[in-house]
């Protein structure tokens, strides 16, 4: 049967006596300051009586302060801070709006006020659950339950929400049935499990079988009748037990040990009758006894001793010493008849096997417990975390421990967030709302246009929280941009939603994706004055049969224009030891954009090169040399306008020339950025430079007063045409900015 509530003391009119209550409780926990308590206690009584006199028709107001102070009475067993237990006295007076946070901080402080903080954060999760029931269910029980372990930041926060659904299941039993279902429901699956995975036993086997009362009537009752036997006296059996053990260990010699014992609680019967489909007559562990020895040997001695003193019920010995379960775990099962001819169960390990079993890898609550899913190790190292401070609190006691120790700085390696209907979806630590809506429905990612975070419009590079509740804005037609897929606009972060949209695209027509493609790098290439490049040679170099096949891929997602960007500036191929030797030879001249092996002039051999400033070609580019009088080969790009005049007035000293062996560290490119006219645009401009590391050499602007528009002509240093290409990505996505591309050569756009 689950734990009859012990009453509190009442005054001669009926009402609690305050001050036997508190009285109460100092016996049962160490109070720093009694009168501390005291007065919580007349503020929260206070507050109470003055809205039932507001609200005369609110009639049970009046159980808030009940329940405030039957959390305390739970919180007392686990041996709680006094803080704690003034937090849990007025924690409903504040959730029912009776009293303010900001009055509770007056009145006792900054730490009361914290914890009933952290406790309303989580009290969200009832507000906004929906029913369960459908396929995801064991899903979103699991991430409600990782949402709650990630807001919690203080130990006591989760203790007192746990103490605060175990009195609310309690005092349900006076309301509807849909109202003792519903709170039922959320305690089964979201804090009974909880309080299982941070081991507090003695409020866990009681949430279950309140919630199994209301949940299962009938089975519930079933089974307390076959016990014929109240919980009190299947204890008393136990302690018999234990005392029967224990004068046998000592008749034994055996100093060293330790005998706990419990009788299984209803639910508990319950689901192991489901699990291996057995009648209730079958179930030999309806009481239990655990004992811990120093040593193996102890464990078979132990064995012996128990099997002499009770029969043992065939078929029921399990040896995990010797052949341990999968995970690990250790321990000798036995079951016997114990006095009075009835079903005992008795586990048998060492002290470092049930530290094992309830603390390592093999850890009980991993196998047995509710939730059986892979986890995060943030999520671990949490859990891991709150259980280390129960039993330091448990082993140090409450003077020792200082609120600091009971609060976590443990990071997440994921996030928790709402849908508008109240389901958790759980995703990376940093993910967007595109992120989100791909994780929901694929269909909702791709029609995705906006989103809102918590009632306001987001942009879609926002970075999710834990506990927000988000609402994607879809359009009810239509698909992702491929902005979205770059990975330097930050829009889709997680691989999830970057394969969906690139599926997305390949699903579409070849067609449609070898025009899109092919119009994405004929821009870029415009923008970068590339447009001579050989299409046919640059296919094959990124691994395509054809140019309309690279087209196709660009336009399906599978590759990305940097990528061609960076095969087209190595088409000719780099030789690794000659590019070392290079390096060397040109280190500290960052200025000047050649070497003798950067340039190979054909048929000739190596020569004194330099780049022409009027053109300034970079490695990619199609080139041509110009024999000048005492400075070696000048090269140019072959649409430059001097070489094509040069070609006919002097055809003579026009060599062919290709690129050579080892490139250049940098190269000088002219650019144009054109924008509307706006304070702070040069400023904004050359911050992305800055931060691309692109060394500026020189800048002019020309701003129109006339149509508002202003023109910024940059001389700048890059490593080359995917760096270029990135430097032109974030300019674009600069305010005001219409287009930037390459100047075909000094003050000449190639527009």
């Amino acid at each position: 049967m689950v734990k009859v509530r012990e009453d509190q003391p009442l005054d001669a009119t009926g009402r609690v006596d305050i001050p036997a209550w508190v009285a109460h409780l100092g016996r049962e926990v160490p109070l720093a300051d009694a009168d501390e308590v005291q007065r919580a206690c007349d503020y929260a009584r206070e507050v109470v009586l003055d809205a039932m006199q507001r609200y005369p028709s609110w009639h049970r107001l009046g159980s808030n302060f009940r329940a405030g102070l039957e959390i305390a009475d739970i919180l007392s067993e686990l041996q709680l801070d006094q803080p704690t237990l003034v937090a849990a006295l007025l924690y409903r007076c504040v959730r029912k709006e009776l009293t303010t946070l900001d009055n509770v901080r007056q009145r006792f402080g900054d730490e009361v006020a914290s914890l009933i903080d952290g406790v309303l954060k989580m009290a969200a999760i009832s507000q906004l659950q929906t029913p369960l029931g459908s396929l995801s269910q064991h899903n979103q029980q699991e991430n409600l339950r990782k949402m709650l372990v990630a807001m919690v930041d203080d130990v006591r926060v989760a203790l007192i929400k746990i103490a605060e659904r175990t009195a609310m299941l309690r005092q349900v039993r006076d309301d509807s049935r849909d109202k003792c279902q519903r709170v039922a429901r959320e305690v089964f699956d979201i804090y009974a499990p909880l309080a299982h995975r941070l081991g507090i036993g003695q409020i866990k086997w009681e949430l279950e079988d309140l919630s199994f009362r209301y949940l299962h009537e009938d089975d519930y009752k079933a089974i307390a009748r076959q016990l014929a036997e109240k919980r009190l006296d299947r204890d008393h059996y136990i302690d018999d037990v234990k005392n029967t053990i224990i004068d046998e260990l000592k008749a034994h010699r055996i100093d060293r040990y330790e005998v706990n014992g419990r009788a299984k609680h209803i639910y508990s019967i319950w689901r192991k009758m489901q699990r291996k489909k057995i009648e209730f007559s079958e179930v030999y562990d309806v009481r239990a006894v655990r004992v811990l020895v120093p040593e193996i040997g102890d464990c078979y001695t132990v064995l012996g001793l128990i099997h002499s003193r009770w029969h043992p019920v065939p078929n029921e010995f399990d040896d995990y010493i010797a052949n341990p379960k999968p995970n690990g775990y250790q321990s000798l099962h036995t079951a016997v008849m114990g006095p009075n001819h009835k079903a005992l169960e008795i586990q048998i390990r060492t002290f470092d096997m049930h530290e094992d079993a309830e603390y390592g890898v093999c850890a009980h609550w991993r196998y047995k417990g509710h939730d059986t899913q892979s986890r995060s190790s943030g999520y671990e190292d949490k859990i891991a975390w709150l259980r280390h401070v129960l039993d330091w609190h448990e082993e140090m006691g409450d003077q020792q421990l200082s609120s600091d120790g009971l609060r976590s700085d443990i990071a997440s390696d994921r996030i928790y967030v709402f849908t508008p209907e109240g389901h958790v979806i759980d995703l990376p630590q940093v993910s967007t709302p595109i992120d989100f809506a791909y994780r929901v429905h694929t269909e909702i990612g791709h029609r995705c246009r906006g989103a809102k975070v918590d009632g306001r419009i987001v942009p879609l590079t926002y970075l999710l929280h834990t506990g927000q509740q988000v609402e994607i804005l879809t359009a009810r037609q239509g698909g992702p941009s491929r902005d979205w897929i770059n990975p330097q606009l930050g829009y889709a972060r997680t691989s999830r939603a970057r394969a969906k949209i690139q599926a997305w695209f390949k699903q579409q027509a070849r067609e449609q994706n070898l025009e899109e493609g092919k119009a994405l790098l004929e821009r870029e290439f415009r923008r970068l004055d590339l447009e001579s490049l050989d299409r046919e040679k640059l296919a094959t170099a990124v691994n395509y049969a054809s140019v309309d096949d690279m087209y196709a891929a660009i336009g399906a997602g599978d590759l990305r224009v940097g990528q061609v960007l960076s095969q087209a500036q190595g088409l000719f191929g780099v030789d690794d030891e000659q590019q070392d030797v290079d390096r060397l030879l040109t280190r500290g001249r960052r200025s000047e954009a050649s070497s003798q092996s950067a340039i190979t002039v054909l048929g000739v051999g190596n020569l004194k090169t330099q780049m022409a400033n009027c053109c300034h070609p970079v490695p990619g580019d199609a080139i041509v040399g110009f024999i000048t009088h005492g400075r070696g080969v000048t090269v140019h790009r072959q649409d430059c306008p001097n070489i094509l005049q040069l070609r006919v007035d002097e055809p003579s000293r026009i060599i062919e020339v290709e690129w050579g062996a080892s490139q250049a560290t940098v190269y000088s490119v002219n650019i144009e950025v054109l924008a509307w006219d706006r304070t702070g645009i040069l400023r904004d401009v050359v911050s992305v430079l800055s931060s691309e590391k692109a060394n500026v050499t020189a800048v002019n602007t020309l701003s129109d007063p006339d149509d508002n528009t202003a023109k910024l002509n940059i001389t700048l240093e890059v490593a080359g045409l995917e760096a270029l290409e990135r430097i032109f990505t974030h300019i674009q996505q600069l305010p005001n900015v219409v287009d930037v591309r390459r100047l075909r050569q000094g003050g000449g756009s190639s527009r």
